[in-house]
């Protein structure tokens, strides 16, 4: 490597650096009043807590985030109880109050409610006499009830200023976790909906499918494996358990063999088009999103021609952006279908329920529910025309991995 090369790698990376250091030093010098780096404190604290409830609550997350919780509840300790009452994390001095603030929690938890228990500086059961009060504070979701308890232990005695910072605190806590639900939720109903799909892979393909491996069985051993073959990697592919998202490589690669199959049954009356910009085939995209709109152009536009016709598959780089097309030369449907906006009574009416109706609305809700309104299902028809459905999916969605 040359000095002039080194140099520019090096510059490389000490830019941004300096460049972040410059930020950080400007926001420093910008909270110049107490009460302006007392809100940045709180705030960064906050965020701190926010990460591991993010993921739920279990003791895992709850021991990374006791510590912030505490912090900014300014209690001298505090517990994280699940809903049974079992002790999660413990952050700060004083746990020979433990016992009695599990028992405060189970109390919160039965009664749905705060729960303060002051010693007045005489704790029973202990030799602890700095502890002046107990708070148990349950954090309480509306679809489901209560899912833990925070315990304070402060050796003060806790005025409305506390309780209602410990209610703002445990109100905090309870909506990251409550979005850790949310994020749960939407992750089963994607997998719902991928079982919905593996679901709807036509019995008529199947069926025919395994036909067509059979006519070639005494006839063209050699294709009747390769077909074999075919077909279990297809179904493999469709029916694996891993993830809700996949790139755009894998899925052309079970879309090849599903066309592979069709054309060993229609033979030279299916075309097929290909054409991928090499540099979108690692782009992310829902599980099984391509090959229903690749069967529905097989099933209701070519085969529905009888002379056939040609399914072409397009992916092209634009920019942050990778769009996707399939499209047919094959029957159509009538445009006006569109104007309602809904793929399902366009599946219904135009009499091709079985695939697009749960295919072509399953996968518009899964790119909407997954990139934004901005990227569902744009379709193009009209009778006698064929039928072309594109998709829009950006490059990179954070959070979103195969």
């Amino acid at each position: 490597m040359t000095d002039s090369v080194v140099t520019v790698v090096a510059l490389a990376v000490l830019i941004p650096v300096v460049v972040l250091t410059a930020v950080w030093l400007r926001a420093r010098r910008e909270l110049t009043t107490p009460t302006e780096r007392a809100v940045h404190a709180a705030l960064h604290t906050a965020s701190l807590a926010a990460r591991p409830l993010r993921r739920g609550l279990d003791e895992t997350s709850a021991q990374e985030a006791a510590p912030h919780l505490r912090a900014l509840t300014g209690a001298q300790a505090l517990a994280v109880f699940d809903a049974a009452g079992n002790l999660l994390a413990w952050s700060g001095p004083h746990t020979a109050m433990c016992e009695q603030l599990r028992d405060a929690a189970t109390r919160a938890v039965d009664g749905q409610r705060r729960v303060l228990v002051a010693y007045g500086g005489l704790v029973r059961g202990t030799e602890d006499h700095a502890v002046r009060a107990l708070v148990a504070q349950p954090l309480m979701i509306e679809a489901t009830g209560v899912v833990g308890v925070l315990g304070m232990v402060t050796t003060e005695d806790p005025g409305p200023g506390m309780l209602g910072a410990i209610t703002e605190v445990a109100g905090y806590a309870r909506s990251q976790i409550e979005l850790a639900e949310l994020d749960d939720s939407r992750a089963r109903l994607d997998r719902a909906e991928v079982r919905a799909l593996r679901a709807q892979i036509s019995p008529h393909f199947i069926y025919n499918a395994l036909n067509t491996v059979a006519s070639f069985v005494r006839t063209d051993p050699d294709r009747a494996r390769d077909l074999v073959l075919e077909f279990a990697e297809f179904t493999r592919y469709s029916f694996r358990s891993a993830g809700e998202y996949t790139v755009l490589a894998d899925e052309l690669r079970n879309v090849d063999r599903y066309l592979t199959l069709e054309r060993a049954r229609f033979g030279d009356s299916l075309g097929v088009k290909l054409q991928v910009a090499p540099e979108v085939l690692n782009v992310v995209l829902p599980f099984l999103a391509l090959q229903p709109l690749v069967e529905n152009a097989v099933r209701h536009g070519v085969s529905g021609k009888p002379d056939g016709g040609t399914v072409s598959i397009v992916a092209d780089d634009e920019g942050a952006d990778c769009v996707i097309s399939v499209e047919d030369d094959g029957v159509g449907m009538d445009p006006e279908l569109l104007r309602s906006g809904s793929l399902e009574s366009v599946a219904e009416s135009s009499g091709v329920k079985e695939v697009a109706h749960v295919g072509l609305a399953n996968v518009d809700d899964r790119l909407r529910a997954a990139f934004g309104n901005d990227y569902g299902l744009v379709v193009e028809t009209a009778p006698g025309a064929g039928t072309k459905v594109s998709m829009r999916i950006p490059k990179f969605k954070q959070g979103i991995t195969p």
